[in-house]
């Protein structure tokens, strides 16, 4: 009989792992510390990549639902400088390798993919520790217990399962952004909505920067980057909206109205949240019974790949199970083997988004990476 396997965490690449090994007919079984799939909003859009997300829902017989759910013309790029002038402008002609798609939209269609049952809700793992042979026994919240004999911590940034192999913890990688939402964008928000046009806006100055994305239902999603250490931020009070919103402004004073906009107009209060990664080429040595997989093997700064690569971590790890049948430890080595340069690379990538070179010559950098036919991440 084939080893059941047990997933910590209903993310895009928990799930995407229980939907392959669910096609290949292995039984798994995902926890959640959601208490249901509808608890929270699952965050705004995501560019899904041609060379690893795409391939990994096409693997998972999930492509044509993912079809389904892509927001047309998001893909247009646009850069503007302090005071509203476009310095660039990318059409979307409907060629790009990178559509957009809602985050909760995609996670739906995986929960659909799934049988009844799957996903645990409310289990919320308080620990986790190996029992020798391979086996290891998770913990809950509320006080019950379940052993495993194939065990993956797909639980994110702050993992409950990354201790059993690694002392790695996420490092604050020395900036942070600052998000909210703009709702009915084009009639109540409309010099913002112009400037952050069909897709995505940068506007970007050395240190700082306003971004923004045109989502579903003319919603303006904001991200304001802000290079300052972790005190800086500590020193605001953001449960006081409308006091961390003025002293998120005031970083910006000078600026266009239609970008300073995008962040005092906000019809959300503002939510920090600090960048932090895991070393790049973060790996450890094989543990029977147990790997990672997504943010919980490779948290990287946002770089437009963490989503995509949890993705095609998860396809590949339920590939290598299915190939190695009643051999996990085959099976890990295999999936482990290729997941650790694939991540190492990709992190050393998207590192130059935060390296002070970078940085210091914002936006020019940004303009030359998309006038050489890349696009952002």
């Amino acid at each position: 009989m084939r080893t059941p396997v047990t997933i910590v965490g209903a993310g895009l690449g928990g799930l995407m792992l229980a939907r392959v090994l669910h096609v290949h007919g292995i039984p798994a079984t995902v926890y959640e510390a959601e208490p249901s799939p509808t608890a929270r909003t699952q965050g705004g859009m995501l560019d899904i990549h041609d060379y690893n997300g795409q391939p990994a829902l096409r693997a998972a017989g999930l492509f044509d639902e993912f079809r389904g759910i892509v927001l047309e013309g998001r893909q247009q790029y646009r850069v503007l400088d302090r005071d509203g002038t476009v310095l660039l402008d990318i059409a979307d002609d409907g060629t790009g390798g990178r559509p957009e798609v809602q985050r909760g939209e995609l996670r739906r269609i995986l929960l659909d993919s799934l049988p009844d049952g799957t996903v645990r809700w409310g289990h919320k793992v308080s620990g986790v520790r190996a029992l020798g042979g391979g086996r290891h026994e998770v913990a809950f919240a509320d006080g019950t217990t379940v052993v495993t004999s194939l065990l993956v911590g797909a639980d994110g940034a702050w993992s409950r399962v990354r201790p059993l192999l690694s002392d790695a913890v996420p490092e604050y990688v020395g900036a942070s952004f600052v998000e909210t939402y703009l709702f009915d964008g084009d009639t109540r928000h409309p010099a913002g909505a112009r400037a952050v046009g069909g897709g995505s806006l940068f506007a970007l100055e050395p240190g700082k920067g306003i971004q923004a994305h045109r989502e579903s239902g003319g919603v303006l999603h904001t991200y304001v980057s802000l290079f300052r250490p972790q005190d800086w931020f500590d020193a605001i009070d953001f449960t006081d909206p409308a006091s961390a919103t003025a002293r998120i402004a005031r970083e910006f004073d000078g600026w266009a109205p239609e970008l300073t906009a995008l962040i005092t107009e906000g019809d959300t209060a503002p939510v920090l949240r600090p960048l932090n990664a895991l070393p790049i080429g973060h790996r450890w040595d094989r543990v029977p019974g147990v790997t990672l997989l997504g943010d919980a093997a490779h948290l990287s700064a946002p770089d437009g790949e963490g989503a995509n690569l949890a993705m095609y971590d998860g396809v590949e790890l339920g590939t290598a199970i299915a190939a190695h049948p009643g051999d996990a430890e085959a099976a890990l080595t295999a999936y482990e083997q290729a997941m650790f340069p694939r991540s190492a690379a990709s992190a050393t990538d998207g590192a130059v988004f935060y390296e002070p070179s970078f940085v210091a010559d914002a936006p020019h950098a940004l303009i030359a990476m998309l006038t050489g036919h890349e696009r952002p991440r």
